[in-house]
């Protein structure tokens, strides 16, 4: 078969690629001697496209949440449950419904291939009827409904929810129950039919397989014709926040908090994965455990174990955020702030950053150990214009000049904080 076999020789890893006739492009990133195998089959569709173009230039707008229960339903076929199907097999299946994405996928050490074509072959026959879908409404209520009374849920929505006007990343990923009452058969086939269309797709497997088996397969298997990609529409967002404080009270037994930027700046490709490690290299220095502001706020009892930090870099969208537990979320909201003040108009000094550099391109590096995450990454970075294998070059070529000038541009901006206070 005609493929691409790319050698990443500072990281020791080889990619295979191959482009479907359709427009479906497939990727195989080779692990001799590993015994665990996974495959993953996903769209670029997301609970964030609700307004989009479709290939006869009809403007559609769907309900929040469709892409979400498209997802539930392509796991129920006529003949059965491909939980349970998969699950007969030796396999452990899973599907996720992200902002941007809906991935399918499955780990196996044994039955690879069979469990590979019952993954490509179920998600490409969806199977709706007005009877499923009416059932489908009452199970999903009922996840929306255990959403609603999650505190870390509610806390990150909420936090969303200050830091975006308009842009839907700010909506829950599966809907209300109000939005998820107007979906019906008609609907979830036309998003089946705009998205799930082979040029809007992507194919990864991460393990101990040939590459001829792998693309064979797919070649064999891919059935639909390609509808092109969809063009999504998304509102326009100011850079100013939503709102900078928002407080619900839940069953908790010690105050959450969730604190945040928005990123403004749009960016795609190698730009969009040396911006994100740039964002991580930030924050790290700025609140990770071996810098001040965490010790001192740890050991003050101002937070605990619970806290966490993160970057979130879209194509559409960007933020970051931290928090965790804390007795007193304001002050910490203000220590916090205070340090960012601070960092900024200091810089992340070089032995620091190189420091963190190293540490973070470590877990870069030990992640490809990992199947599942190869297989994850590989999806994510593809659709949004780069491979995740560029993050060797990223951490070459990232310099303290370059990162600091990130700090400056994004961390002068309005912060936005989210609590959850006990009842």
């Amino acid at each position: 078969m005609d493929y691409k076999t790319i050698t990443y020789n500072r990281l020791g890893e080889t990619l295979y690629e191959y482009d479907h006739p359709a427009g479906l492009k497939a990727f195989l990133v080779k692990k001799t001697g590993y015994n665990k195998k996974t495959a993953l089959f996903a769209t670029d569709y997301g609970s964030i496209d609700n307004v989009f173009e479709k290939s006869d230039g009809q403007v559609m707008q769907v309900p929040d949440g469709i892409a979400h229960f498209l997802e539930h339903k392509l796991f129920e076929q006529e003949d059965g449950n491909m939980l349970d199907k998969f699950s007969k097999m030796g396999s452990s299946p899973n599907a996720f419904t992200a902002f941007n994405q809906t991935a399918y996928h499955f780990s196996c050490t044994d039955l690879f291939e069979d469990n590979f074509r019952m993954l490509l072959d179920y998600v490409q026959n969806p199977w709706l009827t007005d009877e499923n879908v009416e059932k489908e409404k009452g199970i999903i209520a009922q996840e929306i409904r255990m959403y609603e009374d999650s505190p870390d849920w509610r806390l990150f929505f909420n936090l969303l929810d200050c830091l975006y006007v308009n842009h839907p990343v700010k909506l829950d990923i599966a809907g209300t129950v109000e939005s998820i009452s107007k979906i019906n058969k008609e609907l979830l086939y036309d998003c089946y039919n705009t998205f799930y269309t082979p040029s809007n797709m992507v194919v990864v497997v991460a393990g101990d397989v040939e590459p001829e088996l792998v693309f064979k397969t797919v070649d064999n298997m891919i059935k639909s014709k390609d509808g092109g990609k969809p063009e999504k529409r998304y509102p326009e967002e100011p850079e100013t926040v939503n709102m900078e404080y928002k407080e619900q009270k839940l069953r908790v037994s010690m105050p959450l908090f969730n604190m945040g930027i928005k990123d403004p700046v749009r960016l795609a490709g190698y730009d969009l994965l040396k911006r994100r490690t740039a964002l991580g290299i930030i924050l790290a220095s700025i609140m990770g455990r071996s810098s001040e502001l965490f010790n001192r706020l740890y050991y003050d009892g101002l937070i605990n174990d619970s806290f966490r930090f993160d970057a979130s870099v879209d194509q559409s969208y960007g933020f970051v955020n931290w928090g965790g537990q804390s007795s007193d979320p304001n002050r910490v909201a203000q220590e916090i702030r205070r340090e960012i003040d601070s960092t900024v108009e200091n810089g992340i000094g070089p032995d620091v950053f190189e420091r963190i550099k190293r540490s973070h391109e470590g877990v870069f590096v030990r992640t490809l150990n990992s199947p599942d995450i190869i297989a994850r990454e590989m999806m994510d970075s593809y659709f949004n214009k780069t491979s995740y294998f560029d993050l060797s070059r990223v951490y070459e070529e990232l310099d303290i000049d370059y990162t600091n000038s990130v700090l400056r541009d994004l961390f002068t901006k309005t912060t936005a904080l989210s609590v959850i206070n006990p009842i």
